[in-house]
């Protein structure tokens, strides 16, 4: 093997590259809290392998950060004395970008958006910030518990080196040879306001030479420089969340927030408590602003909390340690009782752990309810980023599924858009009297739920009904069955109970009255429609429209058994019912039509018509304009 390697980027690794290097400049000191944020992981892993391997520290002293300038020949390090790495990590880590749905990212990143420095981070691509600020950078790295020492070298255009080198200690230093135009971080000042405003909160001491005093009149200026220059530590080197609340400002949890989360963004919400008594620990969680840029691609993607044993870092993205509809949140979890040679096995299969997973999900849900109570707004905001996900929870977390009903945003018929929302509380306290049930309808979008002709009869009536339009919302309804002890009635399925309404009896002796008059028109139309329809009936639900398509109670929605057969699931497909409305001047056409063709042509485009009001493609679209034309033409 020759003593220098030349790999070439991965694909994806060489365009996230091309972004940052042409495009990314809006915020470029972001990369010393990147760089700086990548080290103290290296010092925390350090620290926790160490608890089985104390050998690991050897005589290299506590893990520390030490930035170092170099004003002659341009560059700024970044020392660690962390976990390092060897050869094929070098390779594995810094040649390639291993995580889901960067490629879909890239493919869909517009132009505009290629200026946006939130980019840097979000998928784990921290240490490629260097290059906005240096035209070539080295890594030279030691393992801890080896020998060997490999440099790792590039100038971002889609190449990088690595090689055999010498490092004294374990860690690894990572080195900036900066552009020409970046001489500002050459100068302490810059480089300690930085870390002071980054990096306050990170629990190593970061470090850096303190400038030489200025020489005393008559003092010989060529006194000998001192052996080894005197090192200033630059932060507070304190784990937050050990810190009491009252010695904490905004601006520190949020620089804290940045730094777990490689988000760019401030966090929309916090909490911070110690819990001392049958389990101590103490938990910092934040909520997000808005959802990572490849939340979207992977839905299954898991992400989780920072887990350290008595100030001790465990393990990343521990996730664990709060439900799968919680994915969202961010923060660190510092238990007192858990044994420090805890592992992700041990973690599944621990009632101490899931004694601390439900304490941290009632945390998190206090969190969320005092949002949506005191800060409409904010919570609205989360609802956009993060509602799709809570409603997960409606069915896999029974023993919390009324806190997270009472979390649950949609919109109804008294929204004037989409994104005006009500809570369920709310729906309940507009409810006339007379209504037993909460009444709702799903579809597959927006306007599909708003100008559904199921809506009709109660629209008339002033009956709010809640129009579920989300992907999730056929899913997840079928699982939130009650709210407040009111029963949950999806407007499309079944009979139409209209509960106590002023006007119930009235409307229920007029639909069997109408029942009866429609008996052959129903008759003939179910004879036209064949094995099309379940069976032809009177409709309780319209007013205006001609028909509509009703399915069983328990029947899947017509737009999920799309969904599902195109994920490549085999679904059942039940037939729907057809219902009419006898007053409609279709149907009073169909009645009066001679001829047996047009006839059956009428009873087929009103069947096809509610297909299409419930959004569904038809079977034989050229059939449908024929059989449309066909009637234009003879009227």
């Amino acid at each position: 093997m020759s003593q220098v390697e030349t790999h070439a980027f991965q694909a994806e690794t060489r365009e996230v590259l091309r972004l940052v290097i042409h495009s990314l400049y809006s915020h470029k000191e972001i990369f010393l809290r990147e760089l700086i944020s990548n080290a103290s992981d290296a010092c925390d892993k350090l620290r926790f392998e160490a608890v089985t391997d104390a050998s690991l520290l050897g005589d290299d002293g506590d893990p520390a950060i030490e930035l170092v300038v170099n004003a002659e020949a341009r560059t700024l390090e970044i020392r660690d004395t962390g976990i390092g790495m060897g050869r094929q990590e070098l390779i594995e880590h810094l040649g390639t970008i291993a995580r889901s749905g960067t490629r879909s990212f890239l493919a869909q990143l517009s132009e505009a958006q290629k200026g946006d420095a939130q980019l840097i981070g979000q998928f784990g691509v921290g240490f490629y910030s260097a290059f906005i600020v240096a035209d070539r950078v080295d890594m030279i790295s030691r393992r801890a518990g080896s020998n060997e020492a490999w440099r790792w070298s590039s100038d971002g255009s889609g190449e990088f080196t690595v090689e055999p080198a010498e490092r004294a200690q374990r860690g690894s230093s990572v080195i900036l040879h900066l552009k020409p135009e970046e001489d500002e971080f050459l100068q302490a000042w810059t480089l300690k306001s930085l870390v002071r405003r980054y990096s306050d909160h990170i629990a190593f001491p970061i470090r850096m030479a303190k400038p030489p005093a200025a020489v005393e009149d008559g003092e010989a200026e060529d006194a000998e420089p001192a052996a080894q220059p005197e090192l200033e530590v630059l932060n507070e080197a304190k784990a937050l969340w050990t810190l009491p609340k009252a010695e904490i400002q905004d601006v520190d949890y949020q620089a804290f927030y940045k730094h777990i989360s490689h988000d760019f963004a401030d966090a929309l919400a916090w909490t911070h408590n110690r819990v001392e008594g049958n389990q101590n620990f103490t938990s910092l969680l934040f909520v997000p602003e808005r959802a990572p840029f490849d939340f979207q691609f992977d839905r299954d993607q898991r992400k989780g909390l920072k887990l350290y044993v008595k100030r001790v870092f465990i393990m990343d993205a521990s996730e664990q340690m709060l439900p799968s509809y919680l994915r969202f949140m961010r923060g660190v979890v510092d238990s007192d009782d858990l044994p420090l040679n805890v592992s992700r096995e041990l973690l599944q299969n621990n009632r101490q752990i899931d004694k601390l997973k439900s304490a941290v999900t009632r945390r998190t849900l206090d969190l969320l309810d005092r949002l949506a109570r005191e800060e409409g707004e904010k919570y609205l905001q989360f609802w956009n980023a993060f509602g799709g996900v809570l409603k997960e929870g409606v069915s896999e977390d029974t023993a919390n599924a009324e806190r997270i009903a009472r979390l649950l945003r949609f919109a109804s018929t008294k929204s004037a858009k989409a994104d005006e929302l009500h809570s369920l509380e709310d729906y309940v306290a507009r409810m006339p009297a007379g209504q037993k049930a909460i009444y709702y309808l799903t579809a597959d979008g927006w306007a599909a739920a708003a100008n559904s002709p199921q809506l009709e009869a109660l629209k008339a009536r002033g009956v709010e009904v809640l129009l579920l339009h989300e992907r999730i919302d056929e899913w997840m309804s079928g699982y939130l069955r009650e709210f407040d002890g009111k029963p949950m009635k999806n407007i499309a399925k079944g009979e139409l109970d209209l509960g106590d309404l002023p006007d119930a009896e009235e409307a229920k002796k007029q639909h069997e009255e109408a029942s009866k008059a429609a008996a052959p028109l129903v008759e003939a139309l179910k004879t036209a429609l064949g094995e099309r329809v379940r069976e032809v009936r009177v409709s309780q639900r319209l007013t205006e429209s001609p028909s509509c398509l009703v399915l069983e109670e328990y029947d899947m929605a017509l737009h999920l058994q799309r969904m599902m057969r195109a994920a490549g699931h085999d679904v059942p497909a039940p037939k729907p019912s057809l219902e009419i409305n006898p007053q409609h001047a279709l149907l009073k056409r169909f009645e009066a039509e001679a001829d047996g063709e047009r006839r059956e042509q009428l009873a087929i485009v009103l069947f096809e018509q509610a297909q299409l009001a419930e959004g569904a493609p038809l079977e034989d679209p050229v059939g449908f304009i024929r059989r449309i034309n066909s009637l234009l033409l003879a009227a």
